[in-house]
This record gives C-alpha cells, structure tokens and sequence, in this order.
C-alpha cells in the first residue's frame, strides 16, 4: 500500500478533527505523522506555504 502524501495526510488529520470533538490536534499529528504546528496553522486558515507568492516578488498578477 502506498503512504498517502503530506498534504493529504493533513486533509485526513483535519477532517478526523472536525467530525471527532474529542480527537486532539496533538494526537492526530501523532497518528497521521505531521507536525501539530501544521495542523494548528491550517485550522486557523493559513495557506500552505507553495500555495502563497514567494516574498520577492516585484509584480502583483495584474502587472505582469
């Protein structure tokens, strides 16, 4: 069976938060082996990191 990747995992340990109230973030990072910081920062709507534009960028989309 192949391990499902990181950001699936994520999705996975987010979604068994959700529908389990008594599931911690800590003890879904243990079983779905992905940091509880991550788990915490995507509750809280932060976007992953590749999924945001890179600090050095001069131009807004519109410019380009």
């Amino acid at each position: 069976m192949e391990n499902p990747s990181k950001e699936a995992r994520i999705l996975l340990a987010l979604q068994a938060i959700k529908n389990n109230n008594k599931l911690s973030i800590i003890a879904a990072s243990h079983h779905y082996n992905v940091l509880p910081s991550t788990l915490y920062n995507r509750r809280d709507g932060k976007p992953a990191r590749r999924n945001t534009p890179a600090n050095s960028r001069k131009l807004t989309n519109l410019e380009e």
